[in-house]
């Protein structure tokens, strides 16, 4: 077993890890009610108005953390449960997808950067291991190559989506703070809660780099 697919074990099982801390802190802080009674998309809607982003809409979605926001349409989506709730952990998210608005709004770098190095990302996570496994049983390095290349893109993806959210937490702390709708207490939930969500993009990263340096060493002993 060589030790860049045990980097990978590795990488994987603090990748569970983290989710597990993700669920866990969420669901604490879900059942922290603020002390004004706001819910997420009274929260989302008044972060927006104060910004001068009336254009954006804040729209209920399906699921458990589902929340994001799309910027073609405009609208600052929110998973059911953080919609219509007054806990700290709903105050974060929904601030944190505001703060993405927010970073459209005002062309945030990095937030263009990712926007333009979707579409490759995308082709390359979908189809760079299947070219990576198919030159490995044709033999063909080349065709390795390929796959490595655009499953980099994937990952170089990932390495822009770190600002980018960590500048939304940021945003979002800042502004539930400023506009006092968390007191002292219920700012640490909000921060707990985002903080372990960063995590998990930091983890995703850490994956595709585990994974790209196992296709390496494969390749190069197929070079051997």
């Amino acid at each position: 077993m060589t030790i860049t697919f045990l980097l990978m074990i590795a990488v994987f099982v603090a990748t569970l890890f983290i989710q597990f801390w993700l669920q866990r802190t969420y669901a604490r802080y879900s059942r922290v009610a603020n002390s004004r009674g706001v819910t997420g998309e009274q929260v989302a809607r008044a972060i927006l108005d104060a910004y001068g982003l009336h254009n954006v809409r804040v729209e209920m979605v399906p699921g458990a953390l589902t929340d994001h926001y799309d910027p073609i349409a405009k609208a600052v989506r929110l998973s059911e449960p953080n919609f219509h709730s007054p806990s700290a952990a709903a105050l974060a998210v929904a601030a944190h997808e505001v703060g993405h608005a927010i970073q459209d709004a005002k062309s945030y770098a990095w937030l263009r950067v990712r926007h333009s190095i979707l579409p490759v990302a995308n082709i390359g996570s979908m189809f760079g291991p299947w070219i990576f496994i198919l030159g490995m049983f044709m033999g063909a390095t080349g065709l390795m190559n390929i796959g490595i290349w655009l499953f980099a893109a994937a990952a170089l993806f990932q390495l822009v989506t770190l600002p980018v959210e960590f500048d939304a937490s940021n945003r979002a702390l800042n502004i539930l703070k400023k506009m006092n709708f968390l007191d002292s207490s219920e700012m640490n939930g909000a921060r707990a809660v985002l903080t372990a969500a960063a995590m998990t993009y930091v983890a995703a990263l850490a994956n595709s780099l585990a994974t790209i340096l196992h296709y390496v060493a494969i390749m190069t002993q197929q070079r051997e």
